[in-house]
């Protein structure tokens, strides 16, 4: 039986209240029982009732039929709204509330995804639309898929730490497939001396400003050993820790004394902040993106509507 609370405890049934409209409408309790189907005794006991909950008197009895007071007047409009609004959440849902189209995603800082992510946004419908895209490390991504509800991730590892994160994954109910495998290049302004270097290697990064997102994360390692791994100090003793993607490209563009390891980046990046991307020859870390998902959870169409974005820009730049 539908209820509405009121004030300090006391409440409303809305059977009642229809009751009332109804009596209000017809003007006496034996045409109310006509309409409604419901024997008289049984509408009167109801506008008792419901004046004894209210306290207030909404009829007065006549000769001639039921008058409403100017409490009543005052009440019945008030159930009049209630009642409409109650037949218009009813109708909403009957006839099918307006879908809603979700997404929510947590990356890596990547361009191919991030330029992904852009495309994806122009398939979207013309339906309404909650889209959540969360940029972070891989231990928040994990995170804000446990706590927080995200649907889809992408945890990004070095390919020496496979291991332990399958294990990791495994035991956190995640199932994960593999997008793309990569080593990172350098990106930096065509101001900087090293852009015009035919081979690089670490040695000719010292005394350059590296721009870092400082994070690594590895499940069951400790955080210092990642990060020495990393981010290797002999080379490297100046860095801008960023953790706001569109900072790192002004800076790149503006400071030729700075680069950053990047995953590739498209042309179209390049030449709005007159960057270039070249190879450091020691470098042959391989590193993994993969995309992560809940056992159980079956991808939705506005899923593959990203993962298809995904896969056409991974195929353009990786």
């Amino acid at each position: 039986m539908l209820q509405i609370y009121i004030m300090d405890g006391d409440f409303v049934n809305l059977l009642h209240m229809k009751h009332a409209l109804e009596v209000a409408k017809a003007g006496s309790l034996s045409k109310a029982s006509e309409v409604l189907l419901i024997a008289a005794p049984n509408i009167s006991r109801s506008i008792k009732e419901l004046e004894a909950d209210l306290g207030i008197t909404i009829f007065e009895r006549t000769q001639s039929g039921m008058k409403t007071t100017p409490e009543g007047d005052e009440f019945l409009n008030f159930a009049k709204e209630i009642l409409g609004q109650i037949d218009a959440v009813e109708q909403f849902y009957r006839a099918g509330a307006p879908k809603k189209q979700k997404f929510s995603i947590s990356v890596p800082r990547a361009c191919y995804i991030s330029e992904a992510f852009a495309n994806f946004s122009k398939t979207l419908s013309k339906e309404p639309a909650e889209i959540f895209y969360k940029e972070t490390n891989s231990q928040r991504t994990i995170h804000n898929m446990i706590n927080h509800d995200y649907k889809l991730g992408i945890v990004r590892y070095a390919e020496n730490y496979d291991m332990y994160y399958k294990t990791m994954l495994e035991e956190k109910g995640f199932q994960y497939e593999l997008i793309t495998e990569f080593t990172y290049s350098l990106i930096m302004s065509k101001d900087n001396p090293l852009a015009a270097k035919e081979v690089i290697n670490y040695a000719d990064l010292a005394g350059y400003i590296e721009i870092a997102h400082a994070d690594p994360y590895v499940p069951s390692l400790p955080v210092s050993k990642v990060v020495k791994e990393e981010l290797p100090d002999h080379v490297i003793d100046r860095r801008i820790f960023i953790f706001e993607r569109g900072s790192q490209f002004d800076l790149l563009s503006i400071n030729p004394e700075t680069f950053m390891w990047v995953s590739l980046a498209p042309k179209s990046l390049l030449e709005r902040y007159n960057l270039v991307l070249r190879k450091c020859v020691d470098n042959r870390k391989v590193y993994k993106d993969v995309l992560i998902y809940k056992n159980g959870y079956k991808l939705s169409k506005i899923d593959r509507q990203f993962i298809t974005a995904l896969c056409e820009s991974k195929r353009k730049y990786l």
